[in-house]
């Protein structure tokens, strides 16, 4: 791993997802009946959850709105759930307020232009390997992994690594 990328995460206590892209393959499906469905991916929710039992908070930024991201967040205990917010830097600004966090301390993973702000503002602002070119050319580092295919879990796994936790949730499965 970039020592770069490994010291920027070090003192992350919050991170953010944003999710068409990221947390699922960026498709929108929608039924005759108007519904929309999305599919995620387990080993990324698992990554998640490894993440918060570690102790860092998490939070999904996303600008469009649908209950199949409400289940998920709740399903994988994600502490902050913000949608249909198309200005992602003034949300995260609201929930630095909240949480007496700064800049420094937030990791931010995203995938297009709307995310931009938040990346290049964040301590460790990332994209996925299917993310925009532009995009990808102003983070601080981009996942192996595409949006949707183990992206989010390998972003886990960095921030775990770098706060030596990564051996100790892996472990408990021994």
């Amino acid at each position: 791993m970039q020592q770069d990328l490994l010291q920027r995460a070090r003192d992350i206590r919050l991170a953010v997802f944003d999710v068409d892209g990221v947390l699922t393959d960026g498709r929108l499906y929608f039924l005759t009946d108007g519904s929309e469905f999305k599919t995620f991916n387990t080993l990324d929710g698992h990554g998640i959850k490894m993440l918060i039992n570690s102790g860092v908070r998490t939070a999904i930024i996303s600008g469009r709105k649908t209950p199949v991201v409400e289940r998920r967040a709740q399903n994988l205990g994600i502490q902050h759930l913000y949608q249909g917010r198309e200005d992602k830097l003034v949300v995260l600004d609201e929930l630095l307020a909240e949480l007496g966090l700064n800049y420094a301390e937030v990791a931010y993973l995203g995938d297009d232009l709307p995310d931009l702000p938040v990346m290049r503002r964040v301590g460790l602002g990332m994209a996925v390997a299917s993310a925009d070119a532009f995009v990808r050319q102003h983070a601080h580092g981009v996942t192996r992994a595409r949006g949707g295919e183990g992206a989010a879990r390998e972003f886990c796994e960095l921030i775990l690594h770098a706060q030596g936790n990564l051996a100790a949730a892996q472990s408990a499965y021994l």
